[in-house]
């Protein structure tokens, strides 16, 4: 029986790998019948990739799925995640060492038949030489194997093609080397009959060249797209093989494959993290430069969070496996970047749409050249004419045009993901550039979200450490992120605080304990007025002051007597006001979003360099306040932490969530920004737009080189061979050119 593949959702699928693609035709066939298989929603197929992203809206086996990929004269196995040397890229290795062989084999036959065209380049003594390969036959024992052989595929891939009611680049291969092959044989023949003294033309070496060039270029297409894909296999590779698992008081070396859940690992200096878990025992630092972006190692102690793929650099420690396999953090980052370089972005549709009927019109074109050259321009001279319609197959290969997207999404997108910037669709990555105002949220985003004691005033006469002491024993059993920030900063002076004989929590107001006998009020001043305590006037003046320059106040109330404020603020993250001078250098408008008073508010968004502010806004009303924006005309990008954020994060047209490495909230946004770094934000639009315009330089220079290619080729300015060479390099030179944005 054949396996069914589950679905719970209307939104599951499954990713095929596919062998055998020629051109962005090839992929649209495969595109189109797989969305004909009953239960598949829907198909996208990458032809740079080489996958098939299938989604179902019911139960649909993974045999039926394969076979329709068989059936329309292709190969397609179930995709493996996090495999280094899977049954896929065996089968893809297999087939480029058959090209190469291939290659090979067609270019020793093909190379006499490139010297015998010396022969037509008038009298000299290296046509003297070289007369022997003028021999018709010769050219024709050399010739055949290259046509029939090596030049198979062509013929097989044309048949499939048309059979299923499609044309791609094999047929016109097909064609044009079968009309040089056949005339050139018919002619042969003529050379024969005694009557015949006539010159006679022969075209050998143009079919044989021409199979050659496109087999070499594919070649150097294959090794292209190789590099394009290095920073994938580059993320995959970080995964050791292995792992030293603590049994018994023993250390023993496992398959990585074998590590589970609950597992005690040993972690030596220099070696890899093998999953990801807690430190149970030692503290080191660790590079995690390959998976955040962020080059500086960070300081793991014990209950800290590890994870696989990042590098162990100076101290022993044992980790306790928290997730393996494919739920690992390296794994959901690879996963992240396969989906958006499998994924198409919505200015391919424009590359599609000419595909899909490019062929077609390429054959009329050729015969229309054909018959413009034998009946009008050159009379009766057959060879003429044909050599012109040859040209002109040869040279339209949409291939350029079909890898024109895709493979700048594959190199743009794992650069950044090098980054430590997660593009998670390729619309993603396209929108970004249209991007143009930016809203964060405040807490966790714009600052540390970790609220911070910034000063204490007191009345006069009193002692501070004194006060703050009574304040950090009476805060001792609050959860509230305050009270800690007040804890802190007195254990930080080395107070040591007493426990208090009494505690208890005013809700929405604040505390009341009682500390070495003294009775402590902790919390707002209208808490205080409706405990009847009187408020010190000068700590009210400097209460509107520390409001004003940000910071949360709370007051101190000492057996009845106002005593001190505690001043305390958010503080603003180091890389923010620069990330957000970068943003604005960008052109973008930088609006804050917070909870906060809005005098409050202000002051963290001078502090940032923000001019637009939107306070008292609660966490149900920022995805209003982010669909307002966008009404009024604004492409707008939420950044947030992608929990509390969630529902603005998904109205945005583009939502950005700042992962720290623990929860990088993959569902509720479109870019995750692995480090925090508020720089990275800044980085991922500039890659974006350098991905656009690389795509549109593509997409520019593939259509120009067929609108000018195919004029001149049906104009005879171009030799079949030489139109054979400038389609091979024209698929190279894209792919070259989306190579580039690896270098950024």
């Amino acid at each position: 029986m054949s396996a069914l593949v589950q679905t719970e959702s209307s939104d599951s699928g499954i990713t095929l790998d596919l062998i055998g693609m020629t051109c962005a035709n090839c992929a649209l066939r495969i595109e189109k019948g797989l969305k004909k298989v009953p239960g598949v929603k829907d198909a996208r197929v990458n032809f740079a990739m080489e996958t098939a992203k299938v989604e179902f809206s019911s139960p649909v086996s993974e045999e039926a799925l394969l076979d329709k990929v068989d059936s329309l004269g292709y190969r397609a196995l179930v995709h493996e995640d996090i495999v280094i040397h899977g049954e896929a890229e065996k089968a893809h290795e297999k087939e480029f060492k058959k090209l190469k062989f291939r290659l090979l084999t067609s270019a020793l036959f093909s190379f006499p038949l490139l010297l015998a065209m010396v022969g037509h380049f008038g009298e000299n003594k290296l046509s003297e030489y070289l007369h022997f390969l003028m021999n018709p036959w010769l050219q024709f024992a050399l010739a055949t194997p290259v046509q029939f052989w090596i030049g198979s595929s062509f013929y097989l891939g044309a048949f499939r093609s048309l059979k299923n009611g499609g044309a791609n680049m094999d047929v016109l291969v097909a064609l044009g080397t079968s009309a040089a092959y056949f005339y050139s044989l018919n002619q042969s023949f003529l050379s024969l009959e005694e009557h015949h003294h006539g010159e006679i033309f022969l075209y050998y070496e143009t079919s044989a060249v021409l199979i050659t060039l496109i087999l070499f270029g594919k070649f150097l297409e294959h090794l292209a797209r190789g590099k394009s894909s290095k920073a994938i296999q580059s993320l995959v590779g970080l995964q050791p093989k292995t792992a030293n698992i603590i049994r018994e008081d023993e250390i023993q070396e496992i398959p990585l494959a074998a590590v589970r859940t609950g597992d005690l690992l040993l972690v030596k200096v220099g070696e890899t993290v093998p999953v990801d878990g807690i430190v149970e025992e030692g503290n080191s630092s660790i590079d995690e430069s390959m998976l955040t972006g962020e080059s500086i190692p960070v300081e793991k102690n014990i209950g800290s969070s590890l994870f696989g793929g990042s590098l162990n650099k100076n101290g022993v420690l044992k980790l306790r496996a928290s997730k393996v396999g494919k739920d690992t953090l390296l794994s959901g980052i690879v996963r992240v970047v396969q989906e958006a370089q499998g994924s198409r972005a919505p200015i391919q549709r424009i590359a599609d749409r000419i595909s899909g009927v490019f062929v077609p019109i390429v054959i009329v074109i050729a015969a229309i050249t054909f018959a413009l050259w034998y009946f009008w321009i050159e009379p009766g001279i057959f060879a003429g004419a044909l050599e012109k319609a040859i040209a002109v197959l040869v040279i339209a290969c949409p291939c350029a045009l079909g890898l024109a997207t895709p493979v700048s999404i594959l190199a743009g997108s794992g650069k950044a993901a090098t980054q430590g910037i997660l593009f998670r669709t390729a619309e993603a990555l396209e929108i970004a550039h249209k991007v143009n105002t930016v809203v964060f949220d405040k807490t966790g985003t714009l600052t540390h979200g970790k609220p911070i004691l910034k000063k204490i005033d007191v009345v006069k006469s009193s002692d501070e450490n004194q006060l703050l002491l009574l304040a950090g024993s009476a805060e001792q059993n609050s959860e509230h992120p305050l009270s800690k920030a007040i804890v802190d900063s007195a254990k930080l002076r080395g107070l040591v605080l007493p426990i208090p004989e009494k505690f208890e929590t005013i809700p929405g107001g604040g505390v009341f304990a009682i500390v070495n006998s003294k009775e402590i009020l902790l919390g707002t001043d209208r808490l205080f007025r409706e405990k009847g305590i009187p408020l010190d006037q000068t700590l009210l003046d400097l209460k509107i002051q520390r409001e004003a320059e940000g910071a949360t106040v709370v007051h101190l109330g000492v057996d009845g007597v106002h005593s001190a404020i505690f001043s305390l603020a958010d503080t603003v993250k180091d890389s923010t006001p620069a990330s957000v001078a970068r943003l604005k250098a960008l052109g973008m408008d930088v609006y804050m979003i917070t909870g906060d008073n809005e005098r409050t508010a202000k002051a963290v968004a001078k502090t940032c360099g923000i001019d637009h502010v939107l306070a008292e806004i609660l966490p149900e009303g920022k995805s209003k306040e982010v669909k307002r924006l966008m009404d009024s005309g604004k492409v707008v990008s939420m950044v947030g932490d992608g929990i509390n954020d969630a529902p603005a994060l998904a109205v945005a047209n583009l939502g950005i969530a700042m992962g720290t490495g623990t929860d990088i909230a993959m569902e509720s946004s479109d870019v995750v920004i692995m480090n925090g770094d508020l720089s990275s934000i800044a980085n991922a639009f500039l890659m974006s737009r350098r991905t656009v315009y690389n795509i549109r330089q593509n997409l520019f220079w593939a259509l120009i080189y067929n609108a000018l290619g195919i004029p001149f080729a049906a104009a005879g300015f171009l030799a079949p061979w030489i139109a054979g060479g400038a389609m091979a390099f024209s698929s190279v030179s894209v792919v070259l050119n989306a190579l580039r944005l690896q270098r950024k």
